[in-house]
C-alpha cells in the first residue's frame, strides 16, 4: 500500500511538471512579443562639395590699333560701361591726315593725266580713221592712255589705304559691355596689335572655378550647378558647365571650369566671389534607426520580421557609417525588409512578434 501511494505521488509530480511546460509553450505560441517595427527603404547617400570662384564675362574682347602711333586720348577706364559705337581710344592722326592729303593730290594728278591721254588718243583715233596718221602712232597714244588709267587706279587705291589708316587712328566699341582692363596710357607710343582696352561683353556671365581633379568628373556629370555669392548666400543662380580645361594648371594641379549662368541677378557683378555647390552621389544604401542595431555572434546585426510567420530572425549587416540617431547600412538589408526598432531586448530567433501600429506611441 505504501508503495502504491509513492508511485501515485511521483505520477502527480510529473503531471504537474508537464502541465507547467504546456502552459509555457502556450504562452510562447500565444499573441507574441510586442515590438515596434520599420520598413527598410533605399536611398542615395548624397554629399555636397563646395568650390570657390569668381564672376567673369562669357566673352572678353581685347581692342587694339591696327597701326602704331602715339596715344592721345583714352576716355574710358576700368569699370566703365560702354555701348556699341562709343569712342574708346584715339591716336595722333597728324601723320595719317598728311598721308591722306598726299593720296588725294595724287588721285587728282592721275585724273589729269588720264584726261590728257584720253584727248590725245581721241584725236589720233580720228586721224587714223581719216588716214592722216599711222597705226604705230595711234597704238602709242592708246598705250599712254592705258598707262594713265592704271596710274589713276593705283592712286585711288592708295587714297583708300590712306583713308583706312586715318580711320584706324580711332577705336570704337563694337558691342555693349564693361571695361575690364587697359593696356596703355595717353602719351605712350603703342604698337600695332597692342591691347589698349579689354571689354567684357554684356551677352553672358560665367562663374569660373579652379576645381580639384577629384571633383571634375562629378562636375562633368552634373546637369546644373547652384552658384551663390560668397558674401550673400541668398543671392543665387543656376548654371551649366560650359568649358572644362583639358589640362591641369601646372602650378596648382586644378582644372579651370567655366559655368554659364542662366539669368544671373544684377548683384552678381564681374569679379564678385561666388561659391558653387556640387552634389556628390554614392551607391544606394539604407539608413536605419540606431535603436535597431544589436549584435549577433560578435558582429553588427538587426532583428527582422519574417513576413510569412511574423517571427523574429537575426540578420547580420555591414555598417558604412554612423550618424547621431541613425546607422548607414552598406549591405545585409534590402528594401521592403521589416526590422525591429524597439523591443529588441531578450528576443530570440523564431519568437512570435506583434508589431505595434505605425501611430502607436
Amino acid at each position: 500500500m505504501t508503495g502504491l501511494l509513492l508511485r501515485l505521488a511521483v505520477i502527480g509530480i510529473a503531471a504537474l511538471g508537464l502541465a507547467a511546460c504546456m502552459d509555457e509553450t502556450e504562452r510562447e505560441a500565444g499573441p507574441g512579443r510586442i515590438v515596434r517595427v520599420e520598413t527598410v527603404t533605399a536611398s542615395d547617400l548624397g554629399d555636397v562639395a563646395t568650390i570657390t570662384g569668381d564672376i567673369q564675362a562669357e566673352q572678353e574682347v581685347a581692342r587694339a590699333f591696327r597701326i602704331a602711333g602715339r596715344l592721345t586720348d583714352r576716355p574710358v577706364n576700368v569699370g566703365d560701361a560702354v555701348e556699341a559705337g562709343d569712342l574708346i581710344a584715339r591716336l595722333d592722326p597728324q601723320q595719317e591726315e598728311a598721308g591722306l592729303s598726299a593720296a588725294i593730290a595724287a588721285v587728282v594728278a592721275a585724273q589729269g593725266e588720264v584726261a590728257t591721254a584720253q584727248n590725245v588718243y581721241d584725236r589720233h583715233a580720228e586721224l587714223l580713221r581719216r588716214g592722216f596718221t599711222t597705226r604705230a602712232r595711234y597704238d602709242e597714244t592708246l598705250k599712254v592712255l592705258r598707262l594713265a588709267e592704271a596710274g589713276l587706279r593705283d592712286a585711288e587705291a592708295q587714297r583708300e589705304v590712306a583713308e583706312d589708316r586715318l580711320a584706324f587712328t580711332e577705336i570704337v566699341a563694337d558691342t555693349d559691355g564693361v571695361v575690364t582692363a587697359r593696356g596703355a596710357e595717353p602719351g605712350e607710343v603703342v604698337a600695332a596689335g597692342q591691347m589698349v582696352v579689354r571689354i567684357a561683353r554684356d551677352d553672358g556671365r560665367d562663374a569660373v572655378f579652379d576645381v580639384p581633379a577629384r571633383l571634375v568628373h562629378a562636375l562633368a556629370q552634373a546637369d546644373t550647378l547652384n552658384v551663390r555669392l560668397a558674401d550673400d548666400r541668398n543671392v543665387t543662380a543656376t548654371g551649366r558647365v560650359r568649358v572644362i580645361a583639358p589640362e591641369a594648371d601646372p602650378t596648382t594641379g586644378t582644372f579651370e571650369v567655366r559655368v554659364g549662368l542662366d539669368h544671373p541677378p544684377a548683384s552678381m557683378l564681374l569679379g564678385g566671389s561666388v561659391v558653387g555647390e556640387i552634389e556628390l552621389q554614392s551607391a544606394v544604401v539604407v539608413s536605419i534607426p540606431a535603436s535597431a542595431l544589436t549584435r549577433g555572434h560578435g558582429l553588427p546585426a538587426v532583428w527582422t520580421v519574417e513576413p510569412e510567420t511574423s517571427t523574429a530572425a537575426l540578420r547580420p549587416i555591414e555598417i558604412l557609417s554612423f550618424a547621431p540617431s541613425s546607422v548607414i547600412v552598406a549591405s545585409g538589408l534590402n528594401p521592403s525588409d521589416v526590422i525591429v526598432t524597439a523591443g529588441t531586448q531578450a528576443l530570440h530567433p523564431g519568437q512570435r512578434l506583434v508589431p505595434l501600429p505605425p501611430n502607436t506611441n
